[in-house]
């Protein structure tokens, strides 16, 4: 008896890359089908309601929010639904982040049409796929996180350099400041700063630093 194709739900807050998904996924007719598709956190959760999909396939990050944060409602709403985050971002603790929020698999953008379909199908057979190239190091990174042997922060989440970004702002250092220090654009900072608040569940530096400093997260 032939498999029916896998019902897939896309969402990416670029109507570029959505539309670049549906053309790779209708090369593979006979093994995925999208059904539905969205921009942002709230249309995602009404559309994958509707809809009930074999696999919610979401970029990392939303126009507001972020797809960790979608994967985490999704999963708690109903613990069997299959998220697997798209992400142009091959850092392991992204990853560990994906894990933790339920995602049954986290890829990078860079994977092929019919990689991405075998990866999708063997989430629905019940497996957790990690894209192959972060596979090792992922697995080295969490024995090191085990061995406690790792940067202050990665255990909840920060990258190597947003830790270092953190513990110069909890030294009292400007955007300015860390920058040089770090030998980074300003921008770049205030990119690291979003990502930690985000991480941290804080507003702004004040909370972060708070937080770092309650938690130990800084030496």
């Amino acid at each position: 008896m032939a498999r029916r194709p896998l019902r897939v739900v896309l969402v990416d807050d670029h109507e570029i890359v959505l539309q670049g998904l549906k053309a790779i996924l209708t090369r593979f007719a006979g093994d995925v089908r999208v059904v539905g598709e969205a921009v942002d956190e709230a249309t995602a959760q009404h559309v994958v309601e509707a809809l009930d999909p074999d696999v919610v396939l979401s970029d990392v990050r939303l126009r507001g929010s972020s797809g960790l944060d979608l994967c985490r409602l999704l999963v708690e709403r109903d613990p069997t639904r299959k998220v697997v985050l798209l992400s142009a971002y091959d850092d392991e603790q992204y990853l560990f982040q994906a894990l933790r929020a339920g995602a049954a698999g986290y890829l990078l953008k860079r994977v092929n049409g019919a990689e991405l379909v075998g990866h999708l199908q063997r989430v629905v057979e019940g497996e957790i796929v990690v894209d192959p190239t972060m596979a090792g190091r992922a697995a080295a990174s969490a024995a090191r996180l085990q061995r406690g042997e790792f940067w202050p922060g990665a255990h909840v989440g920060l990258t190597h350099r947003e830790s270092e970004v953190l513990g110069l702002a909890v030294a009292g250092l400007s955007n300015r400041a860390i920058a040089g220090r770090l030998v980074l654009g300003e921008e770049t900072v205030k990119s690291h700063l979003r990502s930690i608040y985000r991480k941290l569940e804080v507003n702004d530096r004040a909370g972060a630093v708070a937080v770092a400093l309650r938690e130990g997260i800084v030496n």
